[in-house]
């Protein structure tokens, strides 16, 4: 069919369509995507070597399910951008689909589509990693028990961080009142329940507890579900405390979920023996 051109407006030929991959081009594709685990270096316009530190954030735009997005500047070009953050799983499959999916953006070159100017994967912020660096810090710095270790002091800051916090019951290692009863009772170790001496290994079985509970997504023991945010009824309370000095402590359930580590840890932190 003939093209007529129409007067002032100029019809180029059209582009040549690009070959369509073969099954050796995504097998080649797919091998390079599994060994490339830290850094994603894409690029169309120029070749950024991206991390979370060179972009400034500008503005939150919006979050959803599938991710936040915000309005950043890269702090070297001055090139602004949108970044979106998604959490990606472990999976190596999940992974290589991902790495698989950046690759067509990268090859995409239209008027009609947004620039892709790179990607990066960050290392996830373990919640016990940071919990045990902030308590390890208080412990060698400062000489200091924390002393109500429970999730609701386990807090998360808009950039992702961990930050552990509310030191109103803490006391020092040394010369401290340490004996006192103070704390959340539905986190103490038994021995404190008992109203022994707190030493550091009553904040391991707390720390335990409270990772468990973030785990399995509620309190470990069955005895809280007569108990509501600091006003329980006496007997719920005590039933809570007899399972907690007299009964074995809670598992971690077996699931594909939990690491074997997890698992170990946990077990390990809740020991009702404070000398293992």
């Amino acid at each position: 069919m003939k093209r007529k051109n129409v007067k002032g407006l100029a019809l180029n030929e059209p582009a040549p369509r690009a070959p369509a991959p073969s099954n050796d081009d995504h097998g080649a594709l797919d091998d390079a995507a599994s060994g490339r685990t830290a850094q994603l270096e894409i690029g169309i316009e120029y070749k950024l070597d991206l991390k979370r530190e060179d972009l400034a954030v500008l503005k939150e735009r919006g979050s959803g399910n599938g991710g936040t997005v915000s309005k950043v500047r890269h702090i070297a070009t001055g090139t602004v951008m949108a970044r979106k953050v998604i959490h990606v799983e472990a999976k190596k499959e999940i992974r290589r689909r991902i790495v698989r999916e950046l690759h067509i953006m990268h090859e995409c070159n239209s008027d009609y589509i947004v620039n892709f100017y790179g990607a990066f994967l960050s290392e996830s912020n373990d919640i016990a990693e940071a919990t045990l660096g902030g308590l390890t810090y208080l412990y060698i710095k400062h000489h200091i028990l924390h002393r109500d270790i429970k999730p609701a002091n386990i807090l998360v800051n808009s950039r992702g961080f961990i930050k552990l916090c509310d030191f109103g019951v803490s006391g020092e290692l040394v010369n401290s009142v340490a004996d006192t009863f103070v704390g959340t009772s539905t986190y103490m170790a038994p021995e404190r329940v008992q109203v022994e001496k707190y030493t550091v290994k009553s904040d391991v079985w707390s720390f335990g507890l409270s990772i468990m509970e973030l785990a399995i997504g509620k309190f470990p023991f069955d005895a809280s579900e007569h108990l509501s945010d600091g006003d329980s009824a006496p007997a719920g309370i005590l039933d809570l405390l007899q399972q907690i000095v007299h009964e074995p402590a809670p598992r971690l359930p077996k699931s594909e979920a939990f690491p074997q580590i997890l698992e170990d840890m946990i077990q390990k932190c809740m020991s009702k023996r404070p000398e293992e």
